[in-house]
């Protein structure tokens, strides 16, 4: 294979190759690194996997190891690793970003999963949690019809308290900053109209919330993950996890 076939650079690959499944029995599996750049394409440019180069490996063979290893949440459990690599960051921003869904993800009740629901039109978010120097951190998915607030405090407990977390008005609650206060969290938070008394907000802080706008836009370079082709809930995650483990070692 031609290495500018590659989509992960040699120091990339070696970030990731450790936490891949070995010595698995049966029969030896295509080597890992072109179909995962096989994989990427895909997710790239938002072709059929059909369509996939054939000097990836056959077009059967690299949806079959994104779709197992999704249902294996191998790829989730990928970005857990390479997002516990780096320093515990002192500084969270937190945001969901919206996905329309194509037609294609159209629901069917072969293809519904009973342990993640879905939306009608099958439109989903995927909140976010990004360090202070725009690192994807933790990430989850819910249906497009769920507030943000909804799985903010679920998706905090994940990590590791931060000193500050960094939010629009939409995390603007009361449950949320006391929960936070309770861990010695400082909420950079801008207060809704609706509040008679607005909490004090840190404005020089708070501009520092654009590093999760930033990382949105590089995750939405990705056609399948600004548009949902994936009928399993399951799947689209893990193509947010893989497009941001690459978006961060690629960067």
């Amino acid at each position: 294979m031609s290495r500018h076939l590659f989509w992960l650079s040699d120091e990339a690959w070696d970030a990731i190759e450790p936490h891949l499944p070995h010595g698995k029995p049966g029969k030896p599996r295509v080597d890992d690194r072109t179909v995962i750049s096989g994989i990427l394409h895909v997710l790239k440019t938002g072709c059929r996997w059909r369509d996939v180069q054939a000097a990836y490996s056959p077009p059967a063979t690299i949806y079959n190891r994104y779709n197992r290893w999704s249902q294996r949440r191998i790829w989730q459990r990928l970005f857990e690793k390479v997002a516990a690599a780096g320093p515990v960051p002192k500084e969270l921003s937190i945001d969901s970003s919206h996905a329309k869904a194509h037609r294609s993800a159209a629901d069917s009740k072969r293809g519904r999963r009973s342990d993640r629901p879905l939306t009608r039109g099958q439109d989903m978010q995927d909140p976010l949690l990004a360090g202070d120097r725009g690192r994807p951190v933790a990430m989850t998915l819910t249906p497009g019809n769920i507030a943000d607030i909804s799985i903010a405090i679920p998706l905090l407990g994940t990590v590791t308290p931060p000193r500050r977390l960094l939010a629009d008005k939409a995390y603007d609650a009361d449950s949320l900053r006391s929960w936070l206060a309770a861990r010695n969290v400082k909420a950079v938070i801008p207060s809704t109209a609706t509040r008679r008394t607005p909490y004090p907000l840190d404005r020089r802080i708070y501009r520092r919330r654009n590093v999760i706008e930033r990382l949105f836009g590089r995750l939405k370079n990705w056609r399948r993950t600004a548009t949902r082709y994936d009928r399993h809930a399951d799947n689209y995650l893990a193509t947010i996890a893989l497009v941001a483990i690459v978006s961060e070692l690629t960067k």
